[in-house]
């Protein structure tokens, strides 16, 4: 199976008008028949919701979702990565307008376009939409698009896709490009608009130089600690004080192969993934600046598509996890164990009392920090 999202766009369509079935995808089961090691995505629903506001600031819907039920799994606000990373102008216009079909169709969704979207969404028991791009690849070199996506809805942006483009560089090439000239005026542009920038997926050099230049907060939406897990995905103190010193969140991500510790080879477990969070706590001083982008799927997460005249030597993110722990992209393990589906939020909760942090060190893990940047930067 192979499923761009411009491809889900030809077939959701039929499910945002009340289908239960999609071709080529299963209709998913009930919830009271919830398989903790299912593949299609499908989290438990929540009988009673947690008091916090919970912030993802990074995660993936697909086809065969149960936006019925998105409201109910204990997330508040979905940072839905909108469109595929390199998809031209008019894909990821026809992919971002897909969100307000939903939230059309789906009366417990809306788009996030404020931090009191929201709020208001957790006070009245829903879900909000927040649109993100994982790449810039769609604003060409006309700056004028990054405001036209604004107004419809897209709130935060990562200028490349882990692979250097004409903005600055990405953190699996082999060189270290920085912030090119024209990613000097899209960071401009996005301040002056009030879109946040995301620096996951970018070189070191990259995002240290966005953050700098940045008048206002940026953040890592979906990355761990280097010094706990050397993969080219997270990122090192240096990083980490740079966001911080600019009043941003790092948001710590249970995705395995970003928890998993230097020299292991078994799954981690939510304790490793918490491990991130001392680290960065300590490292800080605070909680004032960590957040949590779990990378989750709602529906079944499609294969990955290679290309079959060869791929370039980009650094590894994945070996050592599809060697030791799975290489299947849809398996729960690809998660830590302890947090691999939303509901198991309430064991991230307690596992973070147990371990001494304060109702309002919760309270700003789970989004208050986010709510805080939103609402500096969202215009």
């Amino acid at each position: 199976m192979e499923m761009k999202r411009r491809d889900f766009l030809k077939m959701a369509a039929i499910a945002a008008a009340g289908s239960t079935y999609l071709a080529g995808y299963a209709a998913q089961e009930p919830e009271e028949r919830f398989d903790p090691l299912n593949e299609k995505g499908i989290h438990p629903v929540l009988g009673k919701d947690h008091p916090y506001i919970f912030i993802d600031s990074c995660m993936q819907i697909w086809p065969d979702a149960q936006f019925h039920k998105a409201h109910r799994h204990g997330v508040t606000s979905y940072a839905v990565t909108a469109w595929d990373p390199h998809d031209t102008l008019a894909e990821a216009l026809e992919s971002l307008m897909f969100w307000h079909l939903i939230a059309r169709k789906y009366p417990d969704l809306s788009i996030a376009f404020a931090v009191e979207d929201i709020k208001n969404a957790k006070k009245n028991k829903k879900a909000t939409l927040l649109l993100v791009s994982q790449c810039g690849d769609f604003i060409d070199t006309k700056l004028h698009r990054i405001e036209a996506f604004y107004r419809l809805g897209l709130r935060m942006l990562i200028p490349a896709y882990s692979l250097s483009n004409r903005i600055c560089g990405g953190c699996l090439d082999r060189t270290d490009q920085g912030l090119t000239s024209f990613g000097q005026l899209v960071v401009d542009e996005c301040n002056r608009i009030g879109l946040l920038l995301d620096c996951s997926h970018l070189g070191k050099r990259s995002s240290l130089e966005i953050i700098e230049r940045s008048q206002l907060p940026a953040v890592f939406s979906h990355s761990c600690t280097k010094a706990l897990a050397d993969n080219p995905r997270n990122i090192d103190d240096v990083q980490i004080k740079a966001c911080a010193k600019k009043n941003g969140v790092i948001g710590l991500s249970p995705w395995g192969p970003m928890t998993l510790k230097t020299g292991k080879t078994q799954r981690p477990t939510i304790d490793d993934f918490i491990d991130h969070i001392d680290y960065v706590a300590q490292l800080l001083g605070s909680t004032a600046n960590i957040g949590v982008g779990t990378d989750m799927s709602l529906g079944t997460y499609p294969d990955h598509v290679y290309n079959p005249w060869g791929e370039p030597a980009y650094k590894d993110v994945t070996g050592t996890y599809n060697k030791y722990i799975t290489s299947n992209v849809r398996s729960p393990r690809r998660m830590v164990d302890g947090f691999s589906n939303y509901a198991e939020v309430l064991n991230f909760i307690e596992k973070l009392e147990k371990r001494g942090y304060s109702e309002n060190d919760i309270l700003k893990i789970l989004g208050g920090n986010y709510i805080r940047v939103f609402s500096q930067v969202w215009k």
